[in-house]
């Protein structure tokens, strides 16, 4: 047996709002329709991690998760690669033009170089340059 594909399933306060802010990252839309109830990305082409963000009511429910937006902290923070420390930079740059928050600054971290950021619904990712990944 094997895992073809990866999903993770975000809240979202703002389906307009959240598919702006990653179609202005560059990310690829994953739903082929207009949907009220949640939008979808790619993140990575060779990796096959998809993204949900759904409606709050939609994932409210128990069968759901109970899944909810985070007020003070994050279950997860997803970290994206970069194959250099110049485009963890670029990213930065990127994030900050969409609309997202800076958590924390780019910066060397052990032997990569990385930053953190949030979403403009609070979910956390970093991207992370690590030599030799």
């Amino acid at each position: 047996m094997e895992v073809r594909l990866i999903w993770g399933n975000y809240v979202s306060a703002d389906l307009k709002k959240t598919a702006a802010f990653y179609t202005a990252l560059g990310f690829k839309r994953n739903d082929n329709q207009q949907n009220d109830e949640f939008v979808s990305f790619i993140f990575g082409e060779t990796s096959h991690f998809i993204i949900n963000f759904f409606t709050e009511e939609r994932l409210s429910k128990p069968v759901n998760g109970g899944l909810s937006i985070p007020v003070s902290s994050n279950e997860v923070i997803f970290s994206l690669s970069a194959e250099s420390r110049e485009e963890v930079d670029q990213w930065a740059e990127k994030v900050m033009q969409a609309g997202g928050t800076i958590f924390s600054e780019p910066q060397p971290y052990e032997q990569g170089y990385t930053f953190g950021f949030a979403d403009p619904d609070g979910h956390k990712f970093n991207f992370l340059y690590w030599p030799g990944m």
